[in-house]
């Protein structure tokens, strides 16, 4: 599945909350998520628009990492 192109900061942290997340905390244009499944983690989203590809592939990689899924299965979930 190919990533999202035009994704907002906030419709990435309105798609996480499926998986979890929860705004813990913001620092300027970044926002800190934080879920508790399969144990703590923490991920920073820059509230930007859009999120730069490159950026929005680092973040899904951190959190499918964090889930032990693939990236493509991770996408279905949240897209």
């Amino acid at each position: 599945m190919r990533i999202p192109r035009d994704l907002t900061g906030k419709e990435l942290i309105n798609a996480l909350s499926k998986l979890g997340y929860e705004v813990t905390r913001q620092s300027g244009s970044h926002i800190r998520l934080t879920t508790s499944r399969n144990g703590t983690h923490h991920v920073t989203i820059p509230d930007h628009r859009p999120i730069k590809v490159g950026t929005l592939a680092s973040i899904l990689a951190d959190i499918a990492t964090h889930h032990q899924v693939t990236r493509d299965e991770l996408l279905s979930q949240l897209f």
